[in-house]
């Protein structure tokens, strides 16, 4: 019997994670929820946040009955990791920002980290600079719209240069010491991270911590149980079916997974 791996998030970004755990993990079951019903998460309040995707989760899990589930959102993850673990039995495998291992490769000692604004005001982050900034100066970016722009680039609509470079900008301090590593501290971002190379006014290193949430997953679980490709869902809270296209542009992600 396949395990099940169930991968959530407010909306697409997730699948960037998804990607790296399906390359592990090709033979698992895959069942992707995006809380689009809720999207964006940046909209509402912390209270109204843990409220809404603790009870959530474990409906998920009822139904689903994963072997592992993966919180592919910043903001989640900051968030609800603590309720969800006091709450269910499952493994949960969460996703913060990338801070320790940025500062420990930065070679200027300038590094920014960009993400939702709530991720970048959240006193999570703010401690995991303060215990792993390793004499970095570190500074942190609210991007009001970049999950948006890559959640509609996603889908196939055209996003502008000029957008992008809008958000990123503030990323880059020039100087004596120039900015050399970037935090994507959304899941979403990685989605554009072809169009921030174009764009970046100088060569960065990028931090994108899927691959090392999927090795966490993989270690978890320990050798898979199959290596042959299952059939995945793609689940939207709202209740919305996924159209054609929009599968079509999700089946990278899935590996050789069929998505029914």
């Amino acid at each position: 019997m396949p395990e099940t791996i169930l991968v959530f998030d407010s909306g697409l970004g997730g699948n960037t994670v998804l990607r790296e755990i399906v390359k592990l993990r090709p033979g698992a079951r895959y069942i992707y929820v995006a809380d689009d019903a809720y999207f964006p998460y940046g909209q509402h309040s912390e209270a109204e946040i843990v409220t809404r995707v603790v009870p959530l989760i474990g409906q998920l899990i009822g139904a689903h009955d994963p072997k592992l589930t993966v919180i592919a959102c910043n903001t989640a993850s900051t968030l609800v990791m603590d309720h969800l673990r006091k709450a269910y039995q499952v493994p949960f495998v969460g996703t913060v920002p990338a801070i320790k291992p940025a500062c420990a490769s930065s070679k200027t000692k300038r590094v920014s980290v960009l993400g939702t604004k709530g991720t970048v005001q959240r006193e999570y982050t703010k401690k995991l600079i303060a215990d792993f900034a390793q004499g970095c100066d570190v500074k942190l970016i609210g991007a009001e719209n970049l999950a948006a722009l890559a959640e509609a680039s996603l889908k196939g609509e055209p996003i502008s240069d000029r957008d992008i470079l809008e958000e990123i900008a503030p990323c880059f301090t020039d100087g004596d010491a120039r900015t050399d590593t970037v935090v994507l501290a959304c899941t979403h971002y990685p989605l554009l991270l072809d169009r921030f190379v174009e764009l970046a006014p100088w060569p960065v290193n990028w931090i994108d911590p899927a691959p090392a949430i999927a090795r966490r997953v993989n270690d978890l679980l320990g050798t898979p149980a199959s290596i042959e490709p299952q059939s995945a869902r793609i689940v939207f809270t709202s209740g919305q079916v996924p159209s054609a296209a929009l599968v079509k542009a999700l089946a990278p992600f899935f590996g050789a997974s069929h998505i029914a």
